[in-house]
């Protein structure tokens, strides 16, 4: 558990950062005065944490304060962590696999959002948990998506199904199911091409997958994940109502946060739209990719250790 925390600290080391250096000690032992509480506030926007979740972090801190003589930077941590634990209570996002499979997941989202990687990587991830991965490349619409997905599948020992560029991409998807049910896979991941949420066409392409993909299997994709920037902050939100409602997403993933000090994103995401968070990307490697934990992405952020469990939501 040590060494996943290790990942989470280390890829929102940005964030925490930020928010530690703009409130000038508040997270050390030092006692929080006017000053700082005004400095966390601005730093809690700038991560993009939201209006609601800033002020309730901010009320509780200030409670606290009238409570009690002084508290110190640390206590303010525990409080603030407890905020956010209690505003991401079952934002927790598990695959668990469908039953007879198989389990078919979809990943959506817009140009350079990180998709293909992230495929890629999903399946690295659920291969280490025992489970039998195929690939389909449905990212049709660019060479180098296919050239992309084959060469992170070449390097993780993975599987995966392509077409030609500029073959349609529903009839990928129908092919790799079907052979995903031949060979026996349990698992089957399809990236789609990136499209602006703003254009009808590209997102009816989607819905054409949705359609071709239930020919075999009525319930399929089980599993629809909107793929984020999370250096995009709280601009990914209007992504997400899009996609939603044209689509509809079972929940997210967020990548790149170990590039961004806008690692609060997802909370004013998860808090607006109730959507389950499933994966983090904390970095380039196969295994930063991290299942979301409550805990360990909200120590993270507030310089907590691993094991604190003084900030649970009660």
């Amino acid at each position: 558990m040590l060494s996943v925390f290790r990942k989470f600290k280390e890829g929102l080391t940005k964030t925490a950062q930020s928010i530690a250096a703009s409130v000038g000690g508040v997270l050390g032992l030092r006692s929080v005065d006017a000053s700082s509480i005004e400095s966390l506030e601005e730093s809690l926007y700038a991560a993009d944490f939201g209006v609601e979740t800033t002020e309730e972090i901010l009320d509780e801190i200030k409670a606290a304060m009238r409570t009690s003589r002084s508290i110190a930077g640390n206590d303010a941590a525990t409080i603030g962590a407890k905020v956010l634990k209690r505003v991401l209570k079952d934002a927790e996002g598990r695959l668990e696999p469908v039953e007879p499979g198989p389990t078919v997941i979809c990943l959506i989202g817009v140009n350079g959002s990180g998709k293909t990687t992230t495929a890629a990587k999903l399946g690295f991830d659920l291969k280490q948990d025992g489970r039998k991965v195929l690939l389909a490349a449905c990212d049709t619409f660019r060479a180098a998506a296919i050239d992309q997905i084959k060469a992170w599948a070449d390097r993780l020992d993975l599987e995966v199904v392509a077409g030609q560029h500029g073959a349609d991409a529903a009839a990928v998807a129908y092919d790799a199911l079907a052979a995903a049910k031949a060979r026996g896979f349990d698992t089957l991941i399809i990236d789609t091409a990136g499209r602006l949420h703003t254009k009808s066409n590209l997102m009816q392409e989607l819905a054409k997958i949705r359609r071709v993909l239930q020919k075999q299997d009525e319930s399929a994709p089980h599993y629809s994940l909107l793929v984020v920037d999370g250096s995009l902050g709280t601009n990914s939100l209007e992504q997400a109502k899009v996609f939603h409602r044209e689509f509809g997403i079972d929940g997210l993933i967020v990548t790149k946060l170990d590039g961004t000090s806008k690692g609060g994103a997802l909370v004013a995401i998860h808090r607006e739209m109730k959507l389950p968070i499933f994966f983090l990307g904390l970095g380039e490697k196969a295994e930063d990719l991290q299942p979301f934990s409550v805990d360990n992405y909200v120590n993270a952020i507030f310089g907590l250790d691993a094991t604190s469990r003084s900030a649970s939501a009660s």
